[in-house]
């Protein structure tokens, strides 16, 4: 095996990113022939080292897909380490038979790792999750060269050229515009900016702890008093306010007229008198 693919076993991009990428450059490229016979090696036999070369080959299309990321702010060992994912789930997948060469076939599974990562780090929350947001966002970000928003007349042409609402155009331009900020980032001097800080708006009255005692006592006294205030009555009129009230599958009057062989403004007039007298307990 060559020596060049055997000094790349101890060599990562985030270790030493240009001595890395210098070193993609001395691995061979593999002819036609060379590809064909690795391939069917991993598809039918499982071969390992074969698919290992067929991976070596091909790091430095990753290096130069990954360097066409560069604008998104993210350090450029990340987006090759997360091509290099790509391309062994490519290399994994490959079929010798269809005829096609690894690079082609590998170019949609390294991107797709790419965009998945920036996606997941450009911003604290993450900016696209939909696929069309996803597309939106990619192709925003190419065709905007100068940080100045686009005219009521290019957001059309933009939603029209990717076939999605000018209303989603207009969303993820705004989010692309939109900077991170911490919670409770400490306020300068400037007035105009101390609003901003989002500590000072996003307050959560539900958290105080007293608060959520308070109301954990109170909710538990009423139910305990509730309770006792129900096993006070005659046992029909404990089960026809728990038939009625308390059960999942509530049941009808005419269910309970028909079990205890009264008519149905007689349960009525049973069930007002107990929740009268529950009513009496509770506030006693």
């Amino acid at each position: 095996m060559n020596k060049a693919v055997q000094t790349m076993d101890w060599m990562t991009p985030g270790a030493n990113l240009n001595a890395y990428i210098q070193g993609t450059a001395t691995v061979p490229i593999l002819s036609i022939e060379e590809e064909k016979s690795l391939g069917e090696a991993l598809y039918y036999e499982e071969d390992l080292d074969a698919a290992r070369r067929l991976v070596m080959s091909h790091l430095r299309f990753v290096v130069h897909i990954a360097r066409s990321y560069s604008g998104y702010g993210l350090p450029l060992a990340d987006l090759i380490q997360e091509g290099n994912v790509g391309l062994m789930k490519a290399v994994r997948r490959f079929n010798p038979e269809k005829g096609v060469r690894v690079v082609s076939f590998a170019v949609h599974w390294i991107k797709a790792e790419i965009h998945e990562f920036i996606l997941r780090n450009w911003r604290i929350v993450k900016v696209a999750t939909t696929k069309a947001q996803r597309k939106l966002f990619f192709n925003l970000r190419g065709a905007k060269k100068e940080l100045q928003w686009l005219t009521a007349d290019e957001a059309k042409a933009v939603a029209n050229d990717l076939g999605v609402e000018l209303k989603d155009v207009k969303e993820m331009e705004m989010r692309l515009y939109a900077r991170d900020a911490a919670f409770d980032a400490p306020v300068d001097d400037n007035e105009d900016s101390a609003q901003y800080s989002p500590v000072l708006y996003l307050n959560d009255n539900t958290a105080d702890p007293a608060e959520q005692i308070e109301k954990d006592d109170y909710e538990g006294d009423n139910n305990l008093r509730l309770a006792q205030a129900v096993k006070s009555l005659d046992e029909r009129s404990q089960d026809i306010l728990q038939r009625r009230w308390l059960d999942d599958k509530k049941a009808t009057l005419h269910q309970l007229a028909e079990q205890y062989g009264v008519s149905a403004e007689r349960i009525r007039q049973l069930e007002k008198n107990a929740m009268k007298k529950v009513r009496v307990i509770m506030e006693a």
